[in-house]
C-alpha cells in the first residue's frame, strides 16, 4: 500500500470523516500489497454499487457505510488466556501488587501482544496507571482512560533563572488571572483556538451537545493533580535540545482533555462493553475492533479529545507569556493517556496503549514530572522495545488521596513547600510530596528507556484547591 490520503477518497466522494477513516483503516490492513490506484479503483467501484459489496467480510463494511446501513452490532463473546502473556517491568520492587494484578490481567486477553509496567506504576482503574499494552488492531477505551490525552507541556522562556525571583508578584498574578482549575466554570475571557472548528464535533451526534463545554473548558485545567507551574530549568551540556547548557525560565503545565475527553471515554466504553463480552472481572477491557465502525468513530474521537488536550496547554501558556511579556524558545509537550498504532521490533503493527507512561522512541524529547517539591525532568527516549518505547509519566503516588490526606496537616505541608523554596496557589494535602514515589528512584529504574536532558526545579505553582 503507497501513501493513501484523506485527499484521495474526497475526490471519489467519500465526504463523511467516518467513512474515511473506517476506508483508511481497511485499506492499511487489507490493502497492504496494493498500489494507490488500485485501492482507490476499489473503493470508486464500492461507491458506485455499495450493494453488490454488503455480503464481504471486509468491503461490506465500507458498502454498509455508503448507503447508510446501521444496523446494531451483534456482541461477541471472547474467553481469556489461561496464563497471562509475560511482560517486562522496570522498578518492579517499588511496584504494589495490585497493579501487578491488574496487568496480568490485561495480558490475559486473547487481544494482547505485548506489555510493559513502568516503574511509576500503581493502581489504576482497567489497566494500571504506568501500564502500556499493544494490542492487535483493536482499541479498549479504559485502556486509554477517562482523560485522554492528558500531557505535559514545558516552554522554555528567553530568560535567566534569576527572572523567576525578580518577577516573582507578576508571575503569581498572572497564574491567578490566566489560569482556572476545576471540574467547572472557565476563564473570564473566551478562548479562540482552531480546535473549536473541527468537523467532528458535527459528524459524531453524541459530540455535538459536548461542544458548548469544551467552548468554555478551553485553556483551564483540572483537579487532581494537574498544575500550572513557573520555575527554572537546567540543560546538560550537548543536550538533544540544540540549546546552550545553561538555566533558563520555563513554564510547565500538566493536564488533559476535561469534561469533552470524559464524555468520549464514558461513551465507548459502554459500547465496548455492550459488544464485546468478557468475563465479568474483565468486562471494563473490553474492546473495539478498529475495521468497525464504532473502533473507527472512536479513534476518530479520541483524536479530537488528544488534540483539544494540547489546544488547552496551548492557551495556557500563550495567556501567561502574554501577561507577563515573555517570549518562548522552545515547547517540549507529551501525550500519556492515549492510544498510538505503532510497529514492533519484529515488524507487527499494533495498538500501542499508554495509560500514563510518555512515549520514549529513539530520540523522542519528554517530560517526566516529580512532585510540588522535586524536579521534573526533560528526557530523550532510547527507544526499548522491552518497554514498547515508553517511560514513567511521573514519580507515581506511593499512597491514595485519603491516605495522603490523613497522613499530612495544612501547616506541615507549608513548611515542606517553604523549605524547598515553592510557593503554591490552591493545591491540597492529597498531593502533598510524600504522596509521591521518590523521583531519583523511578529515573535510575528506567535509565535503559531515557537519556535526562534536563532538569526542571518548580518556584511557583498553582493547583486545584480540593
Amino acid at each position: 500500500m503507497g501513501n493513501l490520503k484523506t485527499k484521495d477518497l474526497t475526490k471519489i466522494g467519500f465526504a463523511n470523516n467516518q467513512l474515511i477513516s473506517l476506508a483508511l483503516g481497511i485499506a492499511s490492513k487489507h490493502f497492504k500489497h496494493h498500489t494507490n490506484s488500485q485501492i482507490i479503483d476499489v473503493f470508486t467501484e464500492i461507491k458506485n454499487n455499495p450493494q453488490l459489496y454488503l455480503d464481504d467480510e471486509v468491503t461490506g463494511k465500507i458498502a454498509a457505510k455508503v448507503i447508510g446501513k446501521t444496523d446494531a452490532p451483534a456482541f461477541k463473546t471472547f474467553d481469556l488466556r489461561t496464563q497471562p502473556t509475560p511482560y517486562k517491568i522496570y522498578g518492579g520492587k517499588d511496584i504494589e501488587t495490585v497493579a501487578k494484578k491488574q496487568m496480568d490481567l490485561a495480558m490475559l486477553l486473547p487481544v494482547s501482544v505485548q506489555g510493559a509496567l513502568m516503574p511509576d506504576a500503581h493502581m489504576g482503574f482497567g489497566l494500571p496507571i504506568g501500564g502500556v499494552l499493544a494490542t492487535d488492531n483493536v482499541v479498549i477505551p479504559y485502556a486509554v482512560g477517562m482523560d485522554i490525552g492528558c500531557r505535559m507541556a514545558l516552554t522554555i522562556i528567553d530568560e535567566t533563572d534569576a527572572f523567576i525571583k525578580r518577577y516573582d508578584y507578576q508571575l503569581r498574578q498572572a497564574l491567578k488571572n490566566h489560569t482556572h482549575f476545576g471540574m467547572e466554570g472557565g476563564l473570564d475571557t473566551r478562548q479562540e483556538h482552531e480546535i473549536l472548528d473541527s468537523p467532528v464535533f458535527g459528524q459524531i451526534p453524541f459530540l455535538k451537545q459536548l461542544r458548548g463545554k469544551a467552548v468554555r473548558q478551553l485553556g483551564t485545567s483540572g483537579s487532581g493533580n494537574h498544575f500550572v507551574e513557573f520555575g527554572e530549568i537546567e540543560l546538560a551540556e550537548n543536550n538533544s535540545l540544540g540549546l546552550p547548557g545553561k538555566k533558563y525560565a520555563a513554564l510547565l503545565s500538566h493536564s488533559g482533555s476535561r469534561g469533552l475527553g470524559a464524555a468520549i471515554a464514558k461513551y465507548y466504553t459502554q459500547v465496548a462493553m455492550n459488544t464485546c463480552k468478557l468475563p465479568r472481572h474483565a468486562q471494563q477491557l473490553a474492546w473495539l475492533d478498529l475495521n468497525s465502525e464504532a473502533g473507527q468513530e472512536y479513534w476518530l474521537t479520541m483524536t479530537l479529545a488528544g488534540d483539544y488536550a494540547k489546544a488547552c496547554h496551548e492557551r495556557i501558556h500563550a495567556n501567561l507569556l502574554k501577561a507577563v511579556g515573555i517570549k518562548p524558545v522552545m515547547v517540549i509537550e507529551n501525550h500519556h493517556n492515549f492510544a498510538w498504532k505503532d510497529t514492533l521490533a519484529d515488524g507487527r503493527e499494533v495498538i500501542v496503549h499508554r495509560k500514563g507512561a510518555t512515549p520514549a522512541h529513539a530520540g523522542e524529547l519528554g517530560i517526566i514530572p516529580g512532585s510540588i517539591t522535586t524536579p521534573a525532568y526533560v528526557v530523550k527516549g532510547r527507544g526499548a522495545d522491552n518497554a514498547l518505547f515508553s517511560a514513567s509519566h511521573g514519580a507515581g503516588r506511593a499512597m491514595s488521596r485519603q491516605k495522603a490526606k490523613d497522613g499530612m496537616t495544612v501547616s506541615a505541608m507549608k513548611k515542606m513547600l517553604a523549605n524547598a523554596d515553592v510557593e503554591l496557589i490552591g493545591g491540597s494535602v492529597e498531593e502533598n510530596p510524600l504522596a509521591y514515589k521518590d523521583i531519583e528512584t523511578v529515573m535510575q529504574a528506567q535509565k535503559e528507556l531515557v537519556d535526562i536532558q534536563g532538569k526542571f526545579t518548580p518556584r511557583i505553582a498553582r493547583m486545584n484547591k480540593d
